[in-house]
């Protein structure tokens, strides 16, 4: 055991006091949203609510999962963030991997050229041309082939596929193994760190995105929940929700006077929050070793 002193005794308080502030405050407001979405509307505009619901209720909730679109732009989210991560990180790691082999011609040119992507880009305009020339607009699929390849991702593939032995790879060659059975059956299992740290990046970037559906996706039924939370919230949600609501839930909705747009709006975006969190507790073990090996090997 070693003592410390005085000085460092209060170094070490003071880092606590300063780590306990910075965690309140980074939990702080998603804790009240949460509040709110449980609290009476009617009773959070008188104020106060902070830590607790004053006047605990579901009518928000009952609300949300009453529109059918919300529903619909939730499915339209998962489909669009389990396929989307699945094809970016399988295409995105076999580049990597092919950008490891040095007998690759024009490699360097390569990845010249994706660098390049990295700091330049032709701009929204040019992209909603190419978008529509390649008829991708009103399509699932304009959420999951522009993001195929992430040059980001690529790069963090590469630098921990290059710092795996060489002698794993020469072996399975003279057991007969092609590159595919090598990267499918070797590279790719001892990667599961780095995959799972860059699947959840990926997955979140999926999920939250909002603005390129809203202009690519003209049809309703295709939007994510983040694009309709994004025009909710620009609207005047009262109204937009409850017009979708069938008749037996108009005349539930009578019976519920305290609604206010706060609650339904921190309602809807408690929803739309809490799927992708719940995914941070299954990668959490993978983060540090997952980016630091594949940033730091090279």
């Amino acid at each position: 055991m070693v003592r410390l002193g005085f000085g460092d005794r209060f170094m070490m308080i003071m880092i606590y006091i300063f780590l306990a502030f910075l965690a309140f405050v980074t939990f702080y407001p998603f804790w009240n949203a949460l509040v709110v979405s449980f609290n009476s509307g009617a009773d959070t505009s008188l104020g106060g609510v902070t830590f607790w619901p004053r006047d605990f209720t579901l009518e928000n909730y009952e609300i949300v999962f009453q529109d059918k679109r919300l529903l619909n732009g939730f499915g339209i989210s998962v489909a669009r963030t389990i396929v989307g991560t699945i094809t970016s990180i399988l295409v995105t790691s076999v580049f990597a991997y092919g950008m490891t082999k040095r007998e690759l011609m024009g490699r360097k040119y390569y990845m010249i050229m994706c660098i390049v992507t990295m700091y330049f880009g032709g701009g929204l305009i040019p992209s909603f041309m190419l978008i529509r020339g390649l008829g991708l607009m009103d399509s699932f699929w304009v959420f999951i082939i522009p993001g195929l390849v992430s040059v980001w991702n690529m790069i963090i593939f590469r630098t921990f596929f290059a710092g795996l032995p060489n002698g794993l790879e020469e072996s399975a060659k003279i057991d007969g193994a092609g590159n595919w059975g090598i990267f499918f059956k070797i590279i790719l299992p001892l990667s599961g760190p780095v995959i799972a740290t860059l699947s959840l990046f990926t997955a979140i970037s999926h999920w939250n995105e909002w603005f390129l559906p809203s202009i690519y996706i003209n049809k309703e039924d295709l939007l994510p929940i983040q694009t309709i939370l994004r025009q909710i919230l620009n609207s005047n949600i009262m109204s937009e929700q409850m017009s979708n609501l069938d008749s037996a839930s108009q005349a539930a909705l009578s019976r519920m006077q305290s609604v206010t747009t706060k609650s339904l709006s921190m309602a809807t975006m408690i929803v739309a929050t809490v799927p992708i969190i719940m995914v941070y507790p299954f990668v959490q073990k993978h983060f540090v070793k997952g980016v630091l090996v594949g940033s730091l090997k090279e």
